[in-house]
């Protein structure tokens, strides 16, 4: 915890200089009051001296409105740091998040990753605003009440030697139960963040198959598991705080009976009696905040763990030291005896991968359901790394060029086509900021979306929701296929998204692809024979190896997994076609 507060508090150490000095300044103030107070009754009262009466009751009150003052301010600043301490962390949060690869994202899950950026990071955040306001207050208080006690009447003091103990057992007993069950509550956070996520993807699965039952008992389960965890949580802190008070009230009665028979006896003057009182009510004031920071110090403890699993994870997949030097090539991509295994497995998922794709080709994959066609296109962004060989672009392996590089190069067209909120415009521009309207109405032309895009009264600025859920999944995929279009990469991979389009729309797309990306490189994934029966090269993937590769007439001849796949597809009168 200590790291993460100085890591990125230190922008702010002055705003923490100025609100510490300002409590500082407060807690002494307080310490001083009684004092004057208790010179007031023992002298100006007992004296009948009006003038001195008000002379320091009008220093008190100046004192009291320069208190107020500091207070105000140190709020002010504490607040604005305990903010700007929270956008830090959720931005270098979202810096490491965008930067994992697949696999860290995995490994931590989407639901997990946004309750840390949430939930863990407020809690922290609320520690930071209430520790500079009450932190820094507490001890100064206390330690300085317990002086300012001692300096009133010794013997009476002796009441907090049973008084602060007493208290400290309560506190820290509680404490020692309450922390793992504070880690627990964060964890059972992302588990009903996950089952919500979920719940609301997939509703329209949910109600196809009748599951809502199902799925409300689901969550009734994640969310009682979490209630339970609160309660017991609630519950340590419904024992606390009575048992606080009992001894805070007890503790002034103690103090009213003892101090009563001192004045009795004459060895204590009633005005230091007063004083007394507001001494020992500061410091439990000051074990009733410390308590209050109990509360949000082990939560907080265990969002900064977990905030802190995120910022310390390194990414597996980062820019190489020195990247090699551009080659001057264009589009070309080589599969040089690539194997790959995901994280954890003990078989590789492709082995031995060899191929070549050039400029101004259609390389196309085929195979059965898991015969790893999407897991290799997925190597080529790099969004997972090879296990074993290597991927060439342009004649430099990938892992030699800094991945910004490699991106600009690809235009990927992934298999669940993915929109953003805003408008088609700003969807469409996602990969050339600076593109022209007519670049934009060019690229939906030749993806076959500009008729359903021009049908819409706001045209290009007609709205998009989250996910594209607004339009339709045919349309989503040739927006999706535009918005690659319009970044004119020297590499388009195409996985398997032409797979919501009708056969008409399919071979109208390919035909206006064909014609208008003549100088890339072209690799198309896809389960519909005819979509890629006329490709330069098409390459036949089985259990992760690569068993047939050739032109389709090539392959009917020699290959009998690409047959078979062929004959399950199209009539004999098709193929001969």
């Amino acid at each position: 915890m200590i790291r993460l507060l100085t890591k990125y508090l230190k922008p702010y150490r002055l705003q923490v200089a100025l609100v510490s000095t300002l409590v500082l300044i407060q807690s002494i103030g307080n310490l001083y009051l009684p004092e004057l107070n208790a010179e007031i009754i023992n002298n100006g009262v007992a004296l009948g001296d009006t003038a001195y009466i008000l002379r320091t009751g009008g220093f008190m009150l100046l004192v009291t409105l320069l208190l107020g003052v500091t207070s105000i301010i140190a709020v002010y600043w504490g607040s604005k740091t305990a903010m700007g301490f929270g956008r830090d962390v959720r931005h270098a949060i979202f810096r490491r998040v965008e930067s994992f690869s697949l696999a860290e994202v995995n490994t931590f899950g989407p639901p997990s990753l946004i309750t840390r950026n949430t939930n863990d990071v407020q809690q922290v955040q609320m520690l930071v605003l209430l520790g500079l306001n009450m932190m820094l207050a507490a001890p100064v208080m206390s330690i300085g009440g317990v002086i300012m006690a001692l300096r009133q009447d010794v013997p009476l003091s002796g009441l907090l030697v049973v008084i602060i103990p007493l208290m400290a057992i309560i506190i820290g007993s509680l404490m020692r139960k309450a922390i793992p069950l504070f880690k627990a509550m964060q964890v059972k956070i992302d588990r009903v963040n996950q089952v919500m996520r979920e719940k609301l993807s997939g509703i329209r699965v949910i109600r196809a198959f009748v599951r809502s039952d199902y799925e409300e008992a689901r969550f009734d389960e994640a969310n009682l598991d979490l209630t339970d965890t609160s309660l017991k949580v609630a519950r340590l802190f419904a024992i606390m705080m009575p048992s606080v008070m009992a001894i805070f009230n007890l503790s002034l009665v103690a103090v009213m009976w003892f101090g009563g028979l001192r004045i009795d006896s004459g060895a204590m003057p009633i005005g230091n009696l007063t004083a007394f009182l507001t001494y020992i009510m500061q410091i439990l004031m000051s074990v009733m905040m410390a308590v209050v920071m109990f509360v949000m110090v082990p939560r907080a403890a265990a969002s900064v763990e977990r905030i802190n699993e995120v910022l310390d994870t390194e990414p597996q997949i980062c820019d190489p030291a020195a990247p090699a030097a551009d080659t001057g090539a264009c589009g070309i991509v080589e599969f040089r005896d690539v194997e790959f295994r995901y994280p954890g497995a003990e078989d590789p998922v492709l082995c031995g991968i060899s191929f070549k794709a050039e400029p101004g080709q259609t390389t196309a994959l085929v195979g059965s359901t898991g015969s790893g066609k999407s897991t290799l296109i997925n190597l080529i962004p790099r969004f997972y790394d090879v296990t074993g060989g290597s991927i060439l672009v342009d004649g430099v392996d990938i892992r030699e060029m800094t991945q910004e590089r490699l991106w600009d190069k690809v235009g990927f067209i992934p298999q669940k086509a993915f929109l953003f909120s805003g408008t088609v415009a700003s969807n469409l521009r996602y990969g050339k900021e600076d593109a022209t309207d007519e670049e934009l109405w060019h690229a939906l032309k030749v993806a076959q979306g500009k008729a359903f895009v021009s049908a819409m009264p706001e045209g290009l600025d007609a709205p998009i929701a989250q996910g594209g859920t607004n339009v339709s999944g045919g349309q989503r995929q040739r927006l999706a296929i535009a918005r690659a279009l319009v970044k004119r990469p020297e590499v388009y991979i195409f996985d398997d998204s032409f797979s919501a389009l009708d056969f008409k729309t399919d071979s109208a797309l390919r035909n206006a692809l064909k014609n208008d990306i003549t100088d890339a490189t072209v690799i198309i994934v896809a389960q519909r024979v005819s979509t890629i029966m006329h490709a330069d090269n098409i390459i036949v993937m089985d259990n992760g190896t690569i068993v047939g590769t050739g032109t389709h007439d090539s392959l009917m001849e020699s290959c009998e997994t690409y047959r078979e796949i062929v004959h399950s597809q199209l009539t004999e009168e098709e193929i001969a076609s």
